[in-house]
């Protein structure tokens, strides 16, 4: 794990974290109120974001980090290299434990989690997800 400041990070993590925050804007949380952003770079640089949606049936509700992976699935990615979580948090947001588990499935070599003052900790797949499958 790397303790880290946005302004501290390469252009192209700048980017992600920019990127989660803004996908972070539409966040649908009428329940939480827990707004959520992410951003997933590809390994030919795209960039795909998602937040987390909600409704009143909390099992069927989605985080911010899974619709980033599922929207650059979609459009047909299936190599991807890091992700950018952002929230209103005192320290960089955690996910969940099924997300962490949809991130092992893709295999996303980076993970950075962020808040939206900019204070960052980077982590590998392994650290956030110890025994993982396929690890």
């Amino acid at each position: 794990m790397q303790d880290t400041h946005v302004t501290a990070l390469p252009l192209n993590l700048q980017q992600l974290f920019e990127a989660a925050v803004a996908a972070r804007k539409n966040s649908y949380s009428p329940y939480s109120h827990f707004a959520v952003g992410a951003a997933v770079r590809t390994a030919n640089g795209k960039i795909y974001g998602g937040c987390n949606v909600e409704n009143a049936s909390y099992g069927l509700c989605c985080c911010g980090e899974r619709n980033a992976i599922f929207a650059a699935v979609c459009a047909g990615e299936r190599e991807l290299e890091a992700i950018c979580v952002v929230a209103d948090t005192q320290k960089p947001v955690s996910p969940c434990g099924a997300c962490r588990q949809v991130m092992s499935e893709f295999k996303i070599k980076n993970i950075i989690l962020a808040n939206l003052g900019g204070a960052i900790k980077i982590y590998t797949l392994e650290e956030i997800l110890p025994y993982g499958f396929d690890l």
